[in-house]
């Protein structure tokens, strides 16, 4: 039923841009712009850190001001993070410089930044560079534009899925940003997510927390969340299908924002700081769903387990029932069960039976280097 591309490719009357205007010192794209010809509605998700970014501050009004958005202005190099009022007007006037220059009404476009915090934004150099975006935007913009929202990032995360409803084809496509900081609560990322697809905005909402829920909040890389987490999914219904709401046609536009959702959330664990492997954890056999869950992320959270992972210890075993016993949920000895698969390979699949229900749950990981402690000792 669904085309997979493993490739960011832009739904219909989507555009982009991706440049430099001199935030990174490396002189690498820093500035990423995106636009719909056609207004879209939008739904996010955003960081459940109490400390947040005035760029989440700002979008929070700005979604519930409007109804319809024409684009998402983004940056990296800088977080524009504990900035007080002044990183508040700062990402204010980033949303609204770029709604001028897209020659659209200011609450249309919303605004995400990724970086350091602390420092307080070069606004100017951003607006300056806002002309140039602007005419940079067309459908291959989205090459440049998955690179310029990069920070530690080795490689950019990007797929696209298209499928047909109701004799139309629609089309779901992802770019993400993220490799350390990486926690569950919409983990230390930025997604943007667009879709040609005409359907509700209610139906959109559900659908990106289901999604979000099943993917990026199941994934942790160091258990340390941020304060820039978003994900935003931006809907032109430029497809011409008919409205999606509930039903099938939901069920089948939920599956294929899923996929989206959950191979991005996927390369964000495989880009992870430093990593050398791929850990995928089931717990099975749970009471309820969300135990399996809490019993899955105390051991992916565990440095001791992580470490172990990396150096393919035959003390696994101890690392993992340790850190199942902090879960916070009532296990009996008697019944866990403890399954995994080769240690000294690049991607390791382990298994907790806790014999006590029916529900499961997994969550994905990475080990935890010596690399990764240079990354961010380093990182600056």
């Amino acid at each position: 039923m669904f085309k997979i591309l493993k490739k960011a490719m832009l739904p219909k009357d989507f555009k982009a841009s991706g440049i430099a205007c001199g935030l990174k010192r490396s002189g690498k794209p820093d500035l990423a712009l995106f636009y719909s010809d056609t207004p879209a509605k939008a739904a996010c998700l955003f960081t459940a850190n109490k400390i947040q970014a005035a760029p989440l501050k700002v979008d929070k009004k700005l979604l519930k001001a409007s109804r319809s958005f024409k684009g998402i202005i983004v940056n990296s190099g800088n977080a524009n993070c504990f900035t007080g009022k002044a990183g508040l007007k700062d990402a204010q006037e980033m949303a609204f410089s770029a709604a001028r220059v897209l020659g659209v009404r200011k609450p249309a476009v919303l605004v995400a930044s990724t970086g350091i915090i602390g420092r307080r934004l070069k606004i100017d150099k951003i607006k300056k560079a806002l002309p140039q975006a602007a005419s940079a935007l067309s459908k291959n913009g989205i090459t440049q534009a998955k690179k310029a929202i990069m920070t530690t990032d080795t490689f950019a995360k990007e797929i696209t899925v298209k499928f047909n409803l109701g004799g139309k084809v629609v089309t779901v496509c992802g770019i993400a940003k993220g490799a350390g900081m990486i926690a569950p609560n919409v983990a230390t990322m930025l997604v943007f997510i667009f879709t040609d697809a005409n359907i509700a905005q209610m139906a959109l909402n559900e659908a990106l927390k289901i999604a979000a829920d099943n993917s990026f909040n199941c994934i942790t890389v160091d258990g340390c969340m941020s304060t820039n987490d978003m994900v935003c999914i931006l809907a032109n219904g430029a497809a011409n299908n008919s409205q999606i709401g509930r039903g099938e046609n939901l069920g089948i536009f939920s599956r294929a924002l899923n996929t989206v959702c959950l191979e991005l959330a996927k390369m964000i664990i495989k880009d992870a700081e430093g990593a050398t492997k791929f850990i995928q954890i089931k717990v099975e056999k749970a009471k309820s769903a969300s135990d399996a869950k809490k019993v899955a992320l105390a051991i992916a959270n565990s440095n001791l387990f992580k470490t172990a992972m990396f150096a393919s210890s035959k003390n696994i075993l101890g690392r993992t029932v340790a850190a199942a016993g902090t879960s916070g949920v009532d296990l009996k000895e008697e019944c866990l069960k403890i399954k995994y698969s080769p240690l000294k390979k690049k991607e390791v699949s382990l298994t907790v039976l806790l014999n006590q229900g029916k529900k499961s749950a997994v969550v994905y990981t990475s080990d935890l280097s010596y690399e990764y402690v240079k990354i961010n000792a380093e990182y600056n």
